[in-house]
């Protein structure tokens, strides 16, 4: 099949051209010569040359692009080809916050699995003379990924032998996998790499396992440092100054919120006034908050981070948080509440602690799911210093809950 466009006229050739499948295409193109190539390239649409040379690995298009004469066309396509590759490789990257194209590693080369091992070298020099990197050698068969070659093969052979004589198999993952089966894929497979490819089978890149699971490491001690409103770029070594300028606006600004808590308290003052024994259960009413938001916010952020949950489809999982917080919140109000009757001697007071811990982790679970989806949307960081908006909502309308039932049941 491919000796066919060497041989013909041109005319039969384009003819014979458009009757093969776009991988018989791309399989045939690859072993013309450079006149013939930009001659096929001459009688195709922008779209049509696009489409051909996705199936191509990136130097070997360098080297075709370079050779063409009209400088706007090349212009065109590498603009085109550009924009279809990077699309859809950020279109697989979402199942990371913080992926980024450099996951993806376009250090090969595309070879036909009848080339010989001599041809191999001299594709890896040229490869090595251009980017300075030795490539993995990708085998395909008629345009169709098959596997790719190891060096130590390579090395030990005859210039005259076949590729498809030692060919191994290669992952391969599709870029439209969603997002959680990708992460599966990659975690399951340590030390390995792996070929991205499009939806017709050519490669958009390769990927290493170890730089994806290395990232998903990185989330936890990322998320930490969100939370807590301190840069990632922040170390242990960094100086007093840089460290007091990275976080005095976060400080000031939870400041700003334990002041509406305060307010909040100071709204009842007449009812601690009398009742002093509520001030010994008002840190466990804001603890018990802060720690169910917490929880809720880490559930959150960790399924918009693989993807498992989006703003548009966070409302159910809202509504479960909520559901979840009532329920704990009945459970950890009825153990509070038999301390606190036992210990103080009030069944009303045991009462309205029971009450107000239920409100506040009803609460807790519904600002713990809804703010880091307000965030996403507004297209933030999730994760950053959500803890403050959060605590300061379950602090307020826990106070608001035990004081206000307090001041309406025991006074």
């Amino acid at each position: 099949m491919n000796g066919v466009l060497r041989t013909q006229d041109h005319s039969v050739r384009m003819e014979t051209f458009h009757t093969l499948s776009l991988d018989e295409r791309s399989s045939a193109f690859n072993s013309c010569s450079t006149r013939i190539q930009q001659r096929i390239l001459a009688d195709l649409s922008d779209v049509d040359a696009v489409e051909l040379l996705d199936h191509l690995d990136p130097n070997r298009v360098h080297r075709i692009l370079g050779a063409m004469k009209s400088g706007r066309r090349r212009s065109r396509i590498i603009a085109r080809l550009k924009k279809h590759m990077h699309a859809k490789i950020e279109q697989f990257l979402h199942f990371h916050l913080r992926a980024t194209t450099s996951l993806v590693h376009l250090n090969y080369v595309l070879l036909e699995h009848t080339a010989t091992v001599g041809a191999t070298a001299e594709a890896i020099e040229d490869h090595v003379r251009e980017t300075g990197k030795i490539p993995i050698v990708l085998v395909h068969e008629n345009g169709s990924l098959i596997g790719e070659v190891p060096f130590s093969a390579l090395v030990r052979e005859r210039n005259s032998n076949k590729l498809k004589n030692y060919v191994r198999s290669i992952a391969t993952i599709p870029y439209t996998t969603p997002r959680a089966e990708a992460i599966e894929f990659f975690t399951a497979r340590p030390h390995k790499r792996a070929a991205l490819l499009d939806e017709d089978g050519s490669v958009l890149g390769i990927m290493y396992a170890d730089d994806v699971t290395a990232l998903l490491e990185e989330t936890p001690g990322a998320a930490l440092y969100d939370f807590a409103g301190v840069s990632e770029i922040e170390t242990v070594f960094d100086g007093v100054k840089s460290k007091v300028r990275r976080r005095y606006k976060w400080l000031i600004l939870n400041l700003g919120t334990a002041f509406l808590a305060a307010m909040t308290v100071g709204l009842f003052e007449q009812t601690l006034e009398q009742l002093v024994v509520l001030a010994i259960y008002m840190p466990i009413v804001a603890g018990m908050g802060g720690n169910a938001s917490a929880q809720t916010l880490a559930v959150m952020v960790r399924g918009l981070t693989l993807g498992d949950v989006t703003p548009k489809t966070g409302l159910p999982m809202v509504a479960r948080e909520m559901t979840a917080g009532l329920l704990n919140g009945i459970i950890v109000g009825l153990v509070v509440a038999a301390i606190a009757t036992f210990w103080n001697g009030s069944i009303l007071l045991g009462v309205v602690l029971a009450a107000a811990m239920i409100i506040n982790l009803f609460i807790a679970g519904f600002f713990g799911a809804i703010v880091p989806l307000i965030m996403k949307s507004l297209g933030k960081d999730p994760a950053t210093s959500a803890t403050i908006f959060t605590t300061t909502a379950t602090d307020v309308f826990g106070f608001m809950a035990f004081l206000g039932l307090a001041t309406l049941i025991l006074l």
